[in-house]
């Protein structure tokens, strides 16, 4: 089990708790109204647990991904609420999420995106230098063997990995630079090959 799978069953285990404890309290007053009470609460923790199901359905609904248009060639990206531009891509097969940053001279990956990757933190030298809003970070030069969008796949693509805390991998100009077309237009940032 992840981090992240663990604290959500703990988290699951504790309201499971706190309900249980309440029903058990409201016990003394008779069953017929603690039945009652146990039922809605139990429909409000299946409500809940099925918004969490679906959170990801929901979110690509309120804030949709890219889109791969053209026969591969053209990438569109919807603004976020943020005023930033996500985009998802596969590096050597796993899912990574970038936020483009058109400030950033690499394409940066985060220490847990770099291992999901397939590129063990632990065995890289940190030997580089970026200077960021932060301060100065150590890096670490990679290479990427396969960088995929859609049907737009670059081989053996430099990187860096961070060795400083971040939140989320960085997709910069040595990357955006191999699109013959970078624009922003309305809410959409459109790439072309």
């Amino acid at each position: 089990m992840t981090g992240d799978e663990i604290a959500r069953l703990a988290y699951v285990l504790l309201i499971g708790t706190a309900v249980t404890g309440w029903v058990l309290a409201e016990a003394r007053q008779g069953i017929g109204p603690t039945l009652k009470r146990a039922l809605i609460w139990c429909f409000i923790f299946l409500g809940v647990l099925g918004g969490v199901g679906l959170w990801d359905d929901i979110r690509n609904d309120v804030a949709p991904r890219q889109l791969v248009l053209d026969g591969g060639a053209r990438i569109e990206v919807p603004r976020s609420f943020d005023g930033h531009y996500y985009l998802s891509a596969r590096v050597n097969g796993a899912v990574i999420d970038f936020v483009v940053d058109t400030g950033a001279t690499d394409i940066v990956l985060t220490r847990e995106d770099a291992a999901r990757a397939g590129i063990p933190p632990e065995t890289l030298s940190f030997i580089g230098q970026a200077r960021t809003a932060n301060g100065v970070v150590r890096t670490a030069p990679v290479r990427l063997d396969e960088l995929r969008m859609g049907d737009i796949v670059d081989q053996r693509v430099p990187a860096v990995v961070n060795g400083g805390e971040m939140e989320q991998s960085l997709l910069g100009m040595s990357y955006l630079n191999r699109f013959s077309r970078i624009e922003i237009s309305g809410d959409r940032l459109v790439l072309e090959r």
